[in-house]
């Protein structure tokens, strides 16, 4: 069934199709809420599942160690080899900071978000006598503000050439019977439907096989809000050793769970280890019997994403203009599933901390004095 056009805005079917509007995906879940077959419910995964054993992950090594050193190493050559890119998630819909886009956002005096992810990633680079790309996926939301960031700031150092700026999809918001969720003036409400799209749009984008093209073979993927989360030559080398001993294709950076800790994390269903998001369990499932979670972090053989993924589309609610709207997303954790994956437990703490999200502004008011031991 093709959609009504005329029943919306002048300029709305152009506005979409420009963020890469998939017309006959979107019919599909509108049909699916009306008819009660995407709920709350069918974003619990089908199976039996279990909590995991300490012996599916490894601990990253002690940076002064001698295995340090050797995975260092091979982490260096590649990206001397120009082998290795970085792709920074830097969508969604600038909501939790007062409106503004959080990648351009000051997070240390001085300096954005975007701008100490920059700057690590040069780092790392310029240690290892090589170029690194940097691949921003932005959303609609995000996408001026942040070409705009970049261009004031010369691309804070990279090389020509070397800054690629992509944009996710885009969608409208639903009512809870399957219509077209309107806003307090009568427009559609759009978002960007979830991270599970920074893989399948680097590839429409064609970013992807240029990079493949040029000999790279591994992406470095991270969260703009994560500034733990660097180009640490160790983590590049722990993937390329085990993907060429052990055919992994993924690496995924997990953290100790500390209490109150919400979120994704590894789980066995059906006797098979992937990521699962923590609304996605089963409601008697006990979470917290899984002693670490997930903290999207990812190195990714360049070669295994040229293909596309079934990823479970989810239904999550949200407020918009006090009335209850419903957006359809994927995730990108969700990449475990479908390709084998070590996984890698990380610190949290000191300066050796990977993880350290800054999801509200008072998260970066109280972070302040740990995010300038993580990012000297």
């Amino acid at each position: 069934m093709e959609m009504d056009w005329s029943t919306l805005p002048e300029g709305t079917r152009d506005f979409l199709e420009s963020y890469g509007f998939d017309e006959i995906r979107f019919e599909q879940y509108k049909d699916d809420v009306a008819r009660g077959r995407l709920t709350p419910e069918s974003n619990i995964v089908q199976g039996r599942v279990q909590a995991c054993e300490r012996e599916f992950w490894e601990d990253l090594p002690k940076a002064d160690s001698e295995e340090a050193e050797e995975l260092a190493q091979i982490g260096n050559e590649a990206i001397a080899r120009g082998e290795v890119g970085a792709l920074v998630l830097n969508g969604g819909m600038a909501t939790r900071f007062g409106g503004e886009v959080k990648g351009i956002v000051q997070a240390l005096p001085g300096k954005s978000f975007l701008a100490l992810k920059c700057q690590s990633i040069l780092k790392t680079a310029r240690a290892a006598d090589g170029e690194v790309p940097l691949f921003i996926m932005n959303s609609f939301a995000t996408d001026q503000a942040t070409r705009e960031h970049f261009e004031a700031h010369k691309n804070f150092g990279f090389p020509e050439g070397q800054v690629h700026h992509y944009t996710q999809g885009i969608s409208m918001r639903l009512t809870p019977k399957g219509g077209i969720f309107l806003d307090g003036e009568g427009k559609p409400s759009f978002y960007g439907p979830g991270h599970g799209d920074c893989l399948p749009f680097l590839r429409k984008s064609g970013l992807l096989s240029a990079f493949l093209e040029r000999g790279g073979k591994y992406i470095f993927l991270s969260n703009v809000d994560n500034l733990a989360a660097r180009l640490d030559p160790r983590v590049i080398g722990a993937h390329i050793k085990t993907s060429e001993k052990m055919g992994k294709a993924v690496t995924a950076e997990l953290a100790p769970k500390w209490p109150g800790d919400q979120g994704g994390a590894p789980a066995l269903v059906d006797d098979e280890f992937w990521i699962v998001e923590g609304f996605r369990f089963p409601p008697d499932f006990d979470q917290d019997s899984i002693p670490v979670f997930n903290t999207n972090t990812f190195t990714i053989n360049a070669e295994a994403i040229d293909r596309s993924f079934d990823l479970t589309p989810c239904y999550v609610k949200k407020k918009v203009d006090g009335k209850e709207a419903i957006q359809i997303e994927t995730l990108v954790g969700e990449i475990t599933r479908f390709l084998d994956t070590h996984y890698l437990r990380v610190r949290r703490t000191g300066k050796e901390c990977r993880f350290f999200p800054i999801k509200t502004r008072s998260d970066l008011e109280d972070g302040q004095e740990d995010l300038e031991v993580i990012c000297s």
